[in-house]
């Protein structure tokens, strides 16, 4: 408040932070990113190692694969970290394969086996990103300063 009405006396008139950065500048994003993408991942390969192939093919899990891909491509275009949008378009990979697959109901076993490696790879892949979040980002387009 304090430095508002400094401002506003001196005439200059200060613009909200806009950064494009989401991660990159709270680190505890970037390491809660890591813990939960990495939760996800032993999730998957959990299910390899118990045979358990199963995989939901109903309305509301078609649906909630949607809000977060819909959420994930617009948290994707609205920052401008390179490393966040490769982060969330990693992560919007991730949740149309698992549409696609709650949406084929004759999806043969062996499929999900496959896409269960391979989802569980993308959010190993995540959990690396988002590690990668932690400290101060770079716009793209833009060089960081020293």
């Amino acid at each position: 408040m304090d430095r508002q009405i400094k401002a506003a006396n001196t005439g200059v008139a200060k613009r909200p932070y806009a950064s494009g950065h989401l991660m990159c500048r709270a680190t505890p994003w970037g390491i809660m990113g890591f813990l939960a993408c990495g939760y996800f991942a032993w999730i998957s390969f959990s299910h390899i190692l118990r045979s358990d192939y199963d995989w939901p093919h109903d309305g509301w899990t078609a649906a909630t694969y949607m809000v977060w891909i819909v959420l994930l491509v617009g948290l994707m275009f609205d920052t401008h970290c390179l490393r966040e949008r490769i982060f969330f378009g990693v992560l919007v990979v991730n949740f149309v394969v698992g549409f696609g697959l709650t949406l084929w109901r004759t999806v043969p076993l062996a499929q999900v086996h496959n896409a269960r490696i391979g989802t569980g790879a993308l959010w190993g892949l995540a959990a690396l990103v988002s590690l990668s979040t932690v400290g101060r980002g770079k716009t793209v387009g833009q060089v960081r300063r020293l």
